[in-house]
């Protein structure tokens, strides 16, 4: 039989987990994205600092992460759907992934969306020294962290989320086009 004291200890511990489990998970509302520089698998550049005025998801992934893979196909619709209205996503491959491994997997599930190599660690230490896959940042269009999340994506409300940063008529269009889809 367990004594109060083992339980009220029990309690502690496990509020003291649970916290920094929120902690972690919880968006971080305001805080500046890092001024970063992507280099993708063609060799194209993309500046953070340059995509002010529209919304920027962060996704830090490995090629060994089976939750990586599994939101693949969802970032895929999600770009496909939102990118036309000024969204980008740039996946960053983490620093221990072989390039022809990255490059292979990319080609594999059809990704779409602008796929860089960390080389050197420099991007995801920028982030808060990223180190578990899949971490995703939404970035918004101030360039503050909109969201950060460690695991697997709700994605209807990351999507809803990012609508909601796209200027007020992508917004009306985005939602009219869905309607007219639930509806036929």
């Amino acid at each position: 039989m367990l004594k109060r004291k083992d339980l009220v200890i029990g309690i502690l511990a496990l509020a003291i987990v649970a916290g920094a489990v929120l902690v972690w998970m919880a968006p971080w509302a305001g805080e500046r994205a890092p001024d970063v520089t992507f280099v993708t698998l063609d060799g194209d550049e993309i500046k953070l600092a340059e995509r002010r005025g529209k919304p920027t998801l962060v996704n830090f992934w490995a090629t060994t992460c089976t939750t990586c893979i599994q939101e693949m196909p969802y970032l895929v619709e999600l770009y496909e759907e939102l990118a036309p209205h000024g969204f980008e996503i740039v996946g960053v491959a983490m620093e221990y992934d072989p390039p022809r491994q990255v490059e292979a997997l990319v080609e594999a599930r059809s990704l779409n969306y602008a796929i860089a190599l960390d080389r050197d660690g420099s991007i995801a230490r920028a982030f808060g020294q990223v180190r578990l896959t899949p971490t995703t940042f939404l970035v918004g269009p101030r360039g503050d962290i909109a969201h950060k999340r460690l695991g697997l994506l709700d994605m209807e409300r990351l999507r809803e989320q990012i609508i909601d940063m796209l200027p007020a008529e992508a917004q009306a269009q985005i939602r009219e086009n869905k309607d007219t889809a639930e509806a036929s």
